[in-house]
């Protein structure tokens, strides 16, 4: 497919879509260095930094890489997908899984390192829970859910498995909306999982690590195997 100069648009975003059909379509091959900045922003019709900010786009892609004196090479022919995307693409079953073996461990650390002010937003967060079980947003009721849990994981004090559970959200929470809708899990009196999620907190206040990562794993479980139902 041979190269063609580009219409007026945004100009960077073409040349980078540009150059990455050539070398996932073949033209360029891993291994193969690409033209020069002046022959390429002459075929494309664009400015030479115009290519030059295209060609640090596929680099941050995983596409090509510079060598120092020697040219720009291609490596891949796909671009590497940072961990977000990956994780949107992700089935929520396959994401839950993984979210099972951060909480459980996090849990266990939280029982050990809470302060006063985990244990005063513990205690807030599963009362919020209890209140939008009454309210008739599906939604509503998920954040408060996610939220105690994003609490527990804050008591750990580890700022990696708190980013780390803050990137399953966005998968989990969809996937959770949808689960309680097809289940009607909001029709029963009291709360869904109340029971366990007050154990969990307690077991976290009171230092029972054991008794937390024992009652979530639990409770993580059985959400698990709903999702793989569906």
């Amino acid at each position: 497919m041979p190269l063609e100069a580009l219409r007026p648009s945004p100009l960077v975003e073409q040349a980078a879509q540009r150059l990455r059909d050539q070398i996932s379509g073949g033209h360029w091959p891993v291994g193969t260095k690409l033209p020069g900045e002046t022959t390429l922003a002459q075929t494309l019709g664009v400015g030479r930094s115009t290519v030059r900010e295209a060609v640090r786009a596929l680099a941050g892609a995983g596409l090509v890489r510079p060598r120092q004196g020697a040219g720009v090479f291609v490596i891949a022919t796909e671009p590497t997908e940072d961990w977000p995307t990956r994780l949107r693409r992700a089935a929520v079953a396959d994401v839950y899984e993984v979210r099972m073996m951060v909480e459980v461990q996090a849990a266990r650390l939280a029982a050990d390192r809470r302060t006063e002010a985990d244990v005063a937003a513990l205690r807030a967060a599963v009362e919020g829970r209890r209140t939008a079980w009454s309210g008739s947003d599906h939604a509503a009721f998920v954040d408060a859910d996610i939220a105690l849990h994003s609490t527990v994981v804050d008591a750990a004090h580890n700022p990696v498995l708190t980013d780390l559970f803050a990137e399953f959200v966005p998968v989990l929470r969809q996937g959770l909306i949808e689960l309680v809708e097809l289940l009607g899990l909001r029709d029963p009196d009291p709360p869904h999982g109340d029971a366990r999620h007050s154990e969990l907190v307690e077991a976290v206040i009171n230092g029972d690590g054991e008794t937390a990562s024992r009652t979530l794993q639990t409770e993580l479980e059985a959400t698990l195997r709903e999702l793989l139902r569906r």
